[in-house]
């Protein structure tokens, strides 16, 4: 910033403190520096006394009292203006911030929606955050990384899980790659996979995975993707996000968390929660849409809370269990999850003798209490040891198994509530 020109007009100010012009163009230049900030509202009070109704002063009186931190101030001023007409699109930004931190959200939603339809590159992240409404106003062709990726892993990255894998590629991956066969028959090639299982076995792991290996676009969508306070709003993420699925095909659509999108209508009190089900079961059915090229994966810890609606035939009609990992594939996530660290000479099947119902959560947590016992011991000596075997064995006694909890609530549904069948393959497990 030019002080001098600062000076020169101020000391034209003093000696012509009516010229709006003048005092218009120091005001302008006063915002872009931080530390003329009372020199600012002196000006601007001074220009308001010598006009009034000068709107572009105000504008920037009102910009002033936010960045002040007066947001009372800027409300009333911004309020005033709105109902003239006079609110520059700066301003409607400001004043939707104010209403934000003041906690009257449904006038700062309306503003700031306003504001994207006029300029959508005049979002900021602290109304999206809040709003989730970003993706209305996306550019052509542009898609936020946020949700969609192009996965990199595939099924040889992912340690064990041999009979999930198969009953993927003869489900899933086949069907892709003979997509045509599929066609005569009319056969639409993707549709719903629902993973379930206990916490930490690789669910997420093996979605994206599954991505990789037929080298799909990747969407990792959670609860906080979609749900909305606004009501209406989280249907419409909904749909965006099916839309986003549908404009980048191939592409695998994961949905963690299922069961709280899709639990059973009759255990909801607010129709707001039954809306969001119907609109995720019309995306599935892709009335409106077509849906040819996208696989949708759901994954649960608790099936038996999903609506009975979202396994019928199209939708999520093939349920996949996936169980802990066994031996042999506890040996494979143990040395997946050692590359690349100090290691010496590891038994593997000694380390996983004490490692019953682990999850690959749990090895992981297992890895962890051991490399905490080397680093702290390395902290006192100053020189860094290897991972043996006996650190791990001793870190298997520590952790115990996380999956204990769930196998106990899943084996009173397997056993009293299972007419369908569906939780034979945790009965099995069991036995």
């Amino acid at each position: 910033m030019d002080k001098q020109e600062i000076q020169d007009l101020t000391k034209a100010l003093e000696t012509s403190p009516e010229n709006i012009y003048l005092r218009l163009v120091l005001i302008k230049k006063l915002r872009k520096s931080p530390e003329h900030v009372e020199l600012l509202s002196f000006h601007l009070i001074e220009l308001l006394k010598y006009d009034p109704n000068n709107i572009e002063g105000k504008n920037f009186l009102a910009q002033y009292y936010f960045q002040i931190g007066k947001l009372s101030a800027c409300i009333v001023l911004g309020e005033e203006l709105e109902a003239k007409d006079n609110l520059s699109i700066e301003t409607k930004l400001i004043l939707s911030q104010a209403y934000y931190r003041e906690n009257n959200l449904s006038k700062a939603k309306d503003l700031y929606e306003e504001v994207l339809d006029e300029d959508p590159d005049m979002y900021i992240e602290e109304l999206d955050d809040a709003f989730r409404i970003k993706l209305d106003y996306l550019e052509e062709g542009y898609t936020d990384s946020h949700f969609l990726e192009k996965p990199t892993m595939n099924f040889k990255d992912v340690g064990g899980m041999k009979n999930v894998k198969k009953e993927i590629e003869l489900k899933i991956i086949k069907p892709l790659e003979h997509a045509e066969l599929y066609a005569k028959y009319g056969k639409k090639v993707g549709g719903g996979l629902l993973l379930y299982g206990p916490p930490g076995c690789g669910k997420t792991y093996i979605a994206k995975a599954t991505a990789g290996e037929i080298k799909a676009n990747f969407i990792n969508v959670s609860l906080n993707d979609i749900l909305d306070m606004f009501i209406g709003n989280s249907e419409k993420n909904l749909h965006d996000i099916f839309e986003l699925a549908r404009e980048n095909t191939p592409c695998v659509l994961f949905v963690d968390e299922i069961d709280a999108l899709g639990a059973k209508r009759s255990d909801l009190r607010q129709s707001a929660g039954k809306n969001v089900i119907n609109q995720f079961l019309a995306e599935l059915d892709g009335i409106d849409s077509n849906n040819e090229g996208i696989l949708v994966i759901g994954a649960t810890n608790t099936p038996w809370h999903l609506d009975s609606a979202f396994r019928r035939p199209g939708r999520f009609d093939r349920i996949i269990f996936v169980p802990p990992p066994d031996e042999e594939s506890k040996i494979e996530i143990l040395k997946l999850k050692l590359e690349g660290k100090p290691i010496d000479h590891i038994d593997y099947k000694a380390v996983i003798k004490n490692t019953k119902d682990f999850s690959g959560a749990d090895i992981d947590a297992l890895i962890d209490i051991a490399i905490e016992g080397k680093l702290e011991k390395a902290m006192e000596t100053g020189e860094a040891e290897p991972i043996q075997t006996k650190d791990l064995v001793a870190a298997s006694k520590l952790h115990k198994a996380s999956t204990i909890d769930w196998f106990t609530t899943a084996k009173n549904y397997a056993l009293f509530a299972n007419q369908s069948g569906l939780y034979n393959e945790i009965l099995k497990y069991i036995k």
